[in-house]
């Protein structure tokens, strides 16, 4: 093929993907943009459970009483999380239900703490709200099942046309620094399509294919997919071990801040206490014996794809072009669809 037979192949591949799939890239980065942000916008739409008193803490025992306090009927408390730095205590509850026809584990009520006080901030479902909302919507499209099949594709639709734009971008004629003129052509959306594409064709790239590599993990990785169907075990009712006696026989084996106790369940009889840098202990809810489990620290190459693409722990330097990366793709599809229709009117008033 000649170079002008290839450009206008890869014309129609980088048309194509993008007119056919504007619909979901819209909304799929701009939920993206969004999220890098994401401590900070569930400051914003959730400023109650943020509005604590101090950092001291009481004993796990105290925010266990005081989530109880509110919990409904038949309702259950499964984890309790402490903040890294400033914020509330975290308490997961299981609902006193399940229903057996649901696929996915059932969502779980939040009661969040002051720590100085463990008085009540707010109560909330784990599923509910701007940001989970936009979690899921990124994630997979709010589309059950199948959603996150769907977002994983789209990564891979983006990969080409990344590339196929930046081969569109490159000039026909002359150097490739005429490419970074901004008057290439007379209409304002045309140069934002071409100057936005090129600036962000690398970054873009990078996003997609780490947004797929999540979405597949079998297939990139070698890792096994998760069972996204699963259902979550449910907490003990009456657990055989007392608070305040896991806490201290957890603290006799590893010392640190801790992070997090979650409670022993039909599927798994022992009590999981977590402490900073992810170490383990392990309790046995009949014995009360403690164990020292293997730190929980994903890492390798699915850790790096992951941070990359939320860009947790990247610095504010990369989170910035993410988030211009998220914007973009909808800068593109919306300039792309004003291009194809323009040129698409131009066509119907050339004389046959």
């Amino acid at each position: 093929m000649t170079k002008l037979a290839w450009r206008r192949t890869w014309f129609q591949v980088h048309k194509w993907i993008g007119l056919i799939l504007a619909i979901l890239i819209i909304p799929l980065s701009l939920s993206g943009a969004a999220l890098v942000w994401h401590d900070a916008l569930d400051r914003i739409v959730n400023p109650a459970r943020y509005h604590i008193s101090g950092t001291t803490r009481q004993t796990p025992e105290t925010y266990a009483g005081a989530a109880q306090a509110v919990l409904k009927p038949g309702e259950r408390i499964a984890q309790i999380t402490m903040p890294e730095g400033e914020g509330p205590i975290a308490v997961a509850v299981s609902p006193a239900s399940v229903d057996p026809d649901r696929r996915g584990p059932p969502p779980r009520t939040i009661v969040y703490l002051d720590p100085p006080t463990a008085r009540v901030l707010e109560v909330a479902g784990s599923n509910a709200g701007l940001v989970r909302f936009l979690h899921v919507l990124h994630g997979s499209l709010q589309v059950p099942g199948i959603g996150r099949t769907i977002v994983g594709w789209i990564g891979v639709a983006m990969m080409v046309s990344s590339f196929t734009g930046l081969w569109l971008w490159w000039p026909t004629v002359g150097a490739w620094r005429k490419g970074l003129r901004w008057r290439r052509h007379r209409n304002t959306d045309t140069n934002l399509h071409h100057m936005a594409g090129f600036w962000i064709a690398l970054p873009l790239f990078v996003l997609s294919l780490t947004g797929a590599w999540i979405s597949f993990p079998a297939f990139f990785g070698g890792q096994r997919a998760p069972d996204r169907g699963a259902q979550r075990a449910v907490p003990l009712a009456e657990p055989g071990q007392p608070l305040d006696l896991v806490v201290a026989r957890a603290a006799s084996v590893r010392r640190g801040a801790l992070r997090s106790i979650a409670w022993p369940t039909a599927r798994s009889a022992d009590w999981t206490v977590t402490y900073a840098g992810g170490h383990v202990v392990k309790v046995a809810d009949d014995s009360g014996v403690a164990v020292a489990a293997p730190a929980r620290r994903p890492g390798g190459l699915a850790l790096t794809m992951r941070r990359i693409h939320d860009g947790e722990g990247m610095g504010i330097v990369w989170q910035i072009v993410i988030f211009l990366g998220g914007i973009a793709p909808a800068v593109l599809a919306v300039t792309g669809i004003i291009m194809w229709w323009r040129a698409r009117d131009w066509r119907a008033k050339v004389p046959g």
